[in-house]
């Protein structure tokens, strides 16, 4: 069968190695990782207050690192500081000692775990089907996948789950014992919940038959128990790698089942239910009494959490299957590696941890956490393939004479009889033939660029403005061990912004460890009941029980419609209810009556005021 120079360019399969078509591809592939970055990038430095959302939670406290002296005894930053993996910490820790600050490491390091995702991403495609573009098509769509959430810009421990796991995958289909161990180790200090994804890839392919483990094992067991008979070469027995593998990731799950957290326990399902935060339009949202949104939409509890099929392209990857049993109308499929078993395993893999999690609720965090990034990964994969195969297939139709004739004859452009009496002519409808391709790989590859765009926003940073410089200015210059109390959304910003503690905010109300929680959310009840208080006396009270030296308020703060829209608050009840009828009522909290006297800061939206004068009224 005759190929067609458009056809060997694009989708012949080329032989392992690095060839002149892999470095090209590849080079392509980086160059629109940079591009995404640099799209990013141009965001993260467009402002001089301005912070990745999620970066407010697991970033804040690490200004320690700076400063010794900053957030003592401060309960929110020691449970963020907790629950870092080791690893995460670390490498934020000597980005500091070298004096790079951590929210300027934080946006700078997105760009590098988007291009080692992208080379891993890269190489797995080759291993799966050995074409450069089918891995430079791959690596697109992880890319805005990657972009259209969240989770790679956030640069916290999941951030790193994708240049990691993906690691780990491109040492196991190639059987490299010491790169793959070491991804486990990775993966361990930087993102532990995929331990137990590891651990599940490992069993699946160890059973997959029985003989095949039983003689894996004997082998194996001969290696340890004889090392004075090692061969000259030293090769270990097929299978080996998972079972090592699977020893030193039930070790590393052990180490952190075995060592109690400083904010245990875990709050349990019996818990949660009865805490507004996990319903409807909770902080926390989880459940549901609706069985099929709850385990299949859900975005914490479902399977199918949305932000997996963005962009809607991945959704192809669900084709790959039918692709694979019809080889004669997709000949590129023949070229397909047996290790395409691989996708299957991880699809099981994922499902049987999102059972398991599910089962032990919140003992092993967030279902959806267990299918949402492998998703991604196996979706990207997939869809690159089956665009590679069906782009393949469309540049094969003219190749054959038999094929060619039916088209010609199907588009009208040329009778039976003219084609036999101008047998000289046949390049013209070759010709014209290729100007359909050439269309159709323009739309595709169109599609396949240009999509993202269409879907607002690109990229998606979540990135968030301080709109309120003079507002931190002025915290900045107050004593370090400063605590402020605030119901305000604008309390989130502070400790970023002003690098002062804060008593509570909506961004750290965090409820899956009840040692931190129990304390968290009773502050807010407290801090709730003090502020629509009528009573001075009890505001006092409240002041010296937390040692609260700044009190900020909203200049709507004692308005019935400023609790009624607060959509935080509303988990708080009911205490926050009963504030709102007293405001209704007419009743005046104690605190506005103080507020023209112990104002030490006002400006248009809001109003700080000093407890030290409040206490002596």
């Amino acid at each position: 069968m005759r190929r067609q120079p458009l056809q060997k360019f694009l989708t012949q399969p080329r032989s392992t190695g690095l060839t002149v078509h892999v470095v090209f591809w590849f080079s392509l592939s980086l160059t629109i990782t940079a591009i995404y970055s640099g799209l990013a990038l141009r965001e993260a430095f467009s402002h001089a207050y301005i912070v990745q959302d999620d970066a407010r939670q697991h970033v804040f406290w690490m200004q320690r690192f700076i400063d010794s002296e900053l957030f003592p005894h401060d309960l929110i930053a020691d449970y963020f500081q907790s629950v870092a993996p080791v690893g995460y910490t670390t490498i934020y820790r000597i980005a500091a000692a070298f004096g790079i600050h951590p929210f300027l490491f934080n946006k700078l390091l997105p760009p590098i775990l988007g291009a080692i995702a992208t080379g891993y991403c890269f190489g797995i495609s080759l291993q799966l089907l050995p074409v450069p573009a089918a891995g430079f098509i791959t690596t697109v769509l992880l890319n805005q996948s990657l972009w259209l959430k969240d989770d790679l810009i956030s640069a916290t421990p999941r951030a790193f789950v994708y240049p990691l796991f993906l690691a780990f995958l491109y040492y196991l289909l190639r059987q490299s014992l010491l790169p793959c161990l070491t991804t486990i180790i990775l993966l361990a200090l930087f993102y532990p919940q995929y331990l137990l994804i590891c651990a599940a890839l490992f069993i699946l392919q160890l059973f997959t038959t029985k003989k095949s483990l039983l003689r894996t094992s004997a082998s194996l067991c001969a290696y340890l128990c004889a090392p004075l008979r090692f061969p000259k070469k030293f090769q270990l027995p097929p299978h080996s790698l998972s079972i090592i593998g699977l020893i030193l990731t039930i070790i590393a799950i052990s180490g952190y089942a075995l060592i109690p957290g400083k904010f245990d326990p875990v709050i349990t399902a019996t818990q949660a239910k009865q805490l507004p935060e996990f319903w409807g339009t909770g902080r926390s949202y989880f459940f549901s009494n609706n069985p099929w949104y709850f385990l299949f939409l859900g975005p914490r509890s479902g399977v199918l959490d949305v932000g997996f099929v963005r962009p809607a392209t991945l959704a192809l990857g669900i084709l790959l299957p039918i692709l694979i049993r019809y080889p004669n109308s997709f000949p590129l499929v023949k070229s397909i590696s047996p290790q395409i078993k691989v996708l299957t395993q991880i699809f099981c893999a994922s499902i049987l941890m999102f059972i398991v999690a599910h089962l032990f609720l919140f003992n092993l965090h967030l279902p959806s956490r267990y299918t949402e990034h492998s998703f991604r990964i196996l979706l990207s994969v997939s869809a690159g393939m089956v665009l590679t195969i069906v782009i393949d297939a469309i540049l094969r139709i003219d190749c054959h004479p038999a094929k060619l004739k039916t088209i010609i004859l199907s588009l009208g452009r040329f009778s039976d009889s003219r084609a036999k009496r101008n047998d000289n002519r046949e390049t013209r409808p070759y010709s014209k033939l290729r100007i359909y391709h050439y269309l159709t790989l323009s739309f595709i590859t169109a599609a396949l660029l240009f999509y993202p765009y269409l879907v607002e926003p690109f990229p998606l940073t979540k990135y968030k403005d301080g709109h309120f410089p003079a507002l931190y200015q002025f915290f900045q210059q107050q004593p370090k061990d400063s605590l402020i109390a605030s119901v305000s959304e604008e309390a989130d910003n502070l400790p970023t912004f002003a690098q002062r503690s804060i008593l509570v905010g909506r961004e750290y109300a965090i409820p899956y460890h009840w040692g931190y929680y129990r304390q968290f959310r009773q502050r807010t009840i407290d801090l709730i009941q003090a502020q629509y208080s009528p009573n001075l006396e009890e505001v006092k009270q409240f002041i010296q029980r937390y040692g609260v030296d700044f009190w900020l308020l909203d200049q709507t703060a004692f308005t019935p419609e400023y609790l009624a829209n607060h959509d935080w608050l509303r988990d708080y009840q009911p205490v926050t209810l009963e504030a709102q009828e007293r405001l209704t009522q007419g009743i005046t909290p104690a605190l506005a009556g103080v507020v023209e006297d112990c104002s030490v800061f006002q400006m248009e939206r809001f109003v700080v005021l000093q407890t030290a004068c409040i206490s002596q009224f």
